[in-house]
């Protein structure tokens, strides 16, 4: 029901994102979504991978801090309104969304992919599932 996110922190400086970018590339690694935030002395950023393990002992190898953090990953109909649409669903089930960002993907148009970061993971599985919502396991990050 969920995928395995990535928190890397990085200093904020020039260069920084590249090293931690080149160590990942390097190593075979395939980014499939990456969300920066930053405050005056570091960043953080979250990433999801095809080979969580793979990517954790990597970073860890080369020394950069991070956390896996289980995230939900929604297909997102799309057309206009389609984020809307999951929004309202999360709304009615009382979840708190804490932070959302675009995940590349989809071979088809018929949808756009976001990563979720709710409070309650499983509540929110459950009510896109029963509103026919599909979500995005794991397993299938190499595949999109």
């Amino acid at each position: 029901m969920s995928i395995k996110q990535i928190s890397v922190f990085v200093e904020n400086r020039p260069g920084a994102m590249k090293a931690m970018t080149d160590v990942l590339a390097r190593n075979g690694i395939d980014m499939r979504a990456l969300s920066l935030a930053e405050t005056s002395d570091f960043g953080i950023v979250r990433i999801i991978v095809d080979n969580v393990y793979q990517a954790a002992t990597t970073l860890k190898d080369a020394g950069f801090i991070h956390s896996i953090t289980p995230v939900l990953g929604v297909a997102i109909p799309d057309e206009p309104g389609g984020l809307t649409q999951v929004l309202d669903v999360l709304s009615q089930a009382q979840v708190n969304v804490e932070y959302m960002y675009a995940f590349l993907g989809g071979k088809t148009a018929e949808h756009a992919y976001m990563i979720f970061r709710v409070e309650n993971e499983a509540a929110a599985a459950a009510a896109l599932k029963a509103k026919g919502i599909p979500t995005v396991e794991q397993e299938e990050i190499a595949q999109l």
